[in-house]
């Protein structure tokens, strides 16, 4: 595979000049997709504005101020995606789409970086008797009972991965739209159809559209639980 990525095929969510430079960083294989996560020097460059140039940005990451999810990170390439904690120094940031579908960096506060929203894509039974919930952001999760459902969405401290609130995808809850046209957009479930057939379960909101079940992201019940991206932020 190619090591290098033009800017002009570079993923819709990134928030770059497309015509100023011929390439952009690929990101590094890690827990997010490629075409849905950001590179950190992207974040730090672009978005964030601590560093005019690559040479300025490697020495940031040098020196060990940069964490994701409360976790240092070296790698200029490392990948930045939905919901993760970015540290820079004493700031805190997490990542979210904007209503134009674009990723975002939205300020928070101390006590918000503690903690980040993950969503079950799956579970697994493993040795033991134990259940593997398996994350969105490539993070496996033990439990000893199986009482949370694929597309529940999970608060948990970072890095510790202690379970602390639980957000079921049900009628109620507030999502935050991932995918598709209404992306970055926040709703309110009014209904969560399950198909009889190996097509995606559909959820209905009361904004008057509705979507496939992997395009929803839960957010809370009742109100939103994380900060919600202006136009004008990051």
């Amino acid at each position: 595979m190619s090591r290098h990525l033009k800017r002009l095929a570079a993923p819709r969510i990134w928030k770059i000049p497309r015509k100023e430079y011929p390439f952009a960083p690929k990101t590094m294989p890690g827990p997010h997709p490629a075409d849905r996560s950001v590179p950190l020097l992207i974040v730090l460059r672009d978005m964030l504005h601590v560093a005019d140039n690559r040479r300025e940005a490697k020495k940031i990451l040098a020196s060990r101020s940069v964490k994701i999810d409360g976790k240092v990170r070296t790698d200029l390439k490392f990948p930045v995606g939905f919901m993760d904690v970015v540290t820079v120094g004493d700031k805190h940031y997490r990542a979210l789409y904007d209503v134009r579908g674009k990723i975002r960096l939205v300020e928070i506060p101390e006590d918000h970086a503690e903690w980040k929203l993950v969503r079950i894509e799956n579970k697994t039974a493993v040795k033991g008797g134990k259940i593997a919930l398996n994350l969105h952001d490539g993070r496996n999760i033990l439990l000893d009972e199986n009482k949370y459902k694929t597309g529940d969405v999970l608060k948990i401290k970072v890095p510790t991965q202690e379970i602390v609130e639980h957000y079921p995808l049900q009628e109620g809850s507030v999502a935050m739209i991932i995918g598709g046209s209404h992306r970055g957009q926040i709703a309110h479930i009014k209904e969560y159809r399950v198909t009889r057939s190996p097509s995606d379960n559909i959820v209905v909101f009361e904004e008057g559209f509705e979507t496939v079940k992997r395009n929803v992201f839960v957010v809370g019940v009742g109100k939103p639980e994380v900060l919600i991206p202006e136009v004008s932020a990051l």
